[in-house]
C-alpha cells in the first residue's frame, strides 16, 4: 500500500509499519513536529544514519533514537509490534489481554502485558482543566463478588471495613454531560475523600448531579447540587448519573470479561485505559492510534518500577 495516505484499519497499519523507516518516520513526526531534538542537550542541529535510524547530535555528538525518553525506551521490540499493540489496544473497546497480544504480535506474555502497561502509561491524561456545565459525580466498588466468596470471608470482610463494598476498591467518577470523564481511586465514599475532589474537577457554579448519598451533601454551597433518590427512581427529568453508570458497565465489562482478575495496585492503569478510551469515543480508530503515539514522549516505564 502508498505510505503517502495514513492506514485507517488494523490489517493497513499491519502493511504500513512493516516497513521500520516507515514507522520511524511516523514516530518522529508526532514527537517532533519541529524536527527531531536531542534529549540528552536539546540540540537541533543533527545528522541521520540511516543505516541504524538513529541521530547524532552536533552539539554534544550523542546519539539517539526515536525510542529515546518514551515508552519504548530499553525495549528490543521493534517498532512495527509497538504500533500494532498501540492500534489494537486503542481501538478495542474491552481492552485486550497480554495472552491474546502476544498471540497475535508474537511475543512472549510477560513482554505483552510489559508493552500493554507502557502504553496504558501513554493513555494517561495530564489535564488539570476543571469541568464546568452539567457534571455527573458517582462512585463504584471493584473487585470480587460477593456471592461468590465463602459466607465466612465475606463476614469477615463487611465486619472488617464497615459494610457494602468492604474488601474491594472504591473508584470516583466525574463525568461532563456528553464529554470527558474522570476517575481515580479514592480510599473510601465519605465526605472527606469524596468532595475535595469534586472540588479539585469540577468549576464550582456548575451544576452537579449525584446520587442522595449523604456524602454528597454540601456541594450545594458551590454548585447547583441536585440529587436522585436510587430507592425511589433513576431518572428525574435531567437529574440522573446515567452516563457515569454507562461508563462503570464499559469498565466492569473489561475487567471481568477481558482481564479477569486485576491487581489492585495496577487497577489505575486499567482506569486510564478506559478512561481514554471513552473520551476518544467519538474519534476514529486511527485517532485515537495517533493521539496515544503523540503521547509516548516523557513517560518511561521500567519493568523494576512497574512490578515493585
Amino acid at each position: 500500500m502508498s505510505t503517502n495516505r495514513p492506514p485507517r484499519t488494523l490489517l493497513e497499519a499491519i502493511r504500513y509499519f512493516q516497513d521500520l523507516d516507515v514507522a520511524t518516520a511516523f514516530v518522529a513526526r508526532l514527537r517532533w513536529p519541529d524536527g527531531p531534538v536531542c534529549p540528552s542537550c536539546g540540540g537541533k542541529e543533527h545528522s541521520y544514519l540511516a543505516t541504524r535510524r538513529l541521530w547524532k547530535c552536533k552539539a554534544c555528538k550523542r546519539q539517539f533514537s526515536v525510542k529515546v525518553g518514551s515508552i519504548f525506551e530499553d525495549s528490543p521490540i521493534p517498532l512495527d509490534k509497538w504500533l500494532a499493540s498501540i492500534w489494537m489496544i486503542a481501538n478495542a473497546k474491552n481492552g485486550i489481554s497480554s495472552h491474546e497480544l502476544a498471540r497475535s504480535i508474537g511475543l512472549t506474555q510477560k513482554s505483552a502485558w510489559f508493552v500493554l502497561h507502557r502504553i496504558r502509561l501513554a493513555m494517561q491524561s495530564k489535564t488539570f482543566d476543571r469541568l464546568t456545565g452539567e457534571v455527573e459525580v458517582d462512585e463504584t466498588f471493584i473487585g470480587g463478588r460477593y456471592q461468590n466468596m465463602h459466607k465466612n470471608a465475606r463476614n469477615r470482610r463487611t465486619k472488617a471495613a464497615g459494610g457494602v463494598g468492604s474488601g474491594k476498591t472504591t473508584v470516583m467518577g466525574v463525568l461532563r454531560r456528553d464529554g470527558e470523564v474522570r476517575t481515580m481511586i479514592v480510599p473510601d465514599t465519605t465526605k472527606q475523600a469524596l468532595q475535595p475532589r469534586v472540588r479539585l474537577h469540577v468549576e464550582p457554579g456548575s451544576t452537579v448531579y449525584s446520587d442522595a448519598w449523604r456524602s454528597y451533601t454540601g456541594l450545594a454551597e458551590d454548585y447547583d447540587h441536585q440529587t436522585v433518590d436510587h430507592a425511589e427512581k433513576y431518572v428525574n427529568g435531567r437529574v440522573h448519573t446515567n452516563g457515569l453508570e454507562n461508563f462503570w458497565s464499559l469498565l466492569k465489562r473489561s475487567l471481568k470479561g477481558t482481564y479477569v482478575s486485576v491487581d489492585p495496585f495496577h487497577l489505575f492503569r486499567y482506569l486510564d485505559e478506559q478512561t481514554f478510551r471513552f473520551n476518544a469515543r467519538k474519534d476514529n480508530d486511527l485517532g485515537r492510534f495517533v493521539h496515544v503515539v503523540a503521547r509516548v514522549s516523557g513517560r518511561r516505564l521500567t519493568y523494576e518500577s512497574l512490578t515493585a
